[in-house]
């Protein structure tokens, strides 16, 4: 019954506390850093992150426009020679 917070393991064949199933979590304590320079490196880390999403965006949007160029210049072709 998960509800109360214990699950019954088909295996073992046990009542197994909820505890014991959940696998061991990982945070990092950030809570010696002074708060300015958590909002300072989260901040600079978003901006690269943001930064890149443009850089791929700039690339997608440039692979789309020499797609559509050569691809109605070899259509704009194959009609004039049909």
């Amino acid at each position: 019954m998960i509800f109360l917070g214990v699950r019954a393991a088909a295996r073992l064949g046990r009542v197994v506390p909820l505890a014991e199933i959940v696998t061991q979590t990982w945070y990092a304590d950030l809570s010696a850093y002074p708060p300015w320079l958590l909002v300072l490196a989260g901040s600079f880390s978003l901006a690269l992150v943001i930064w890149i999403l443009i850089k791929l965006m700039k690339l997608a949007l440039w692979l789309a426009l020499f797609g559509v160029l050569i691809g109605g210049t070899a259509w704009a072709i194959w009609l004039l020679l049909n």
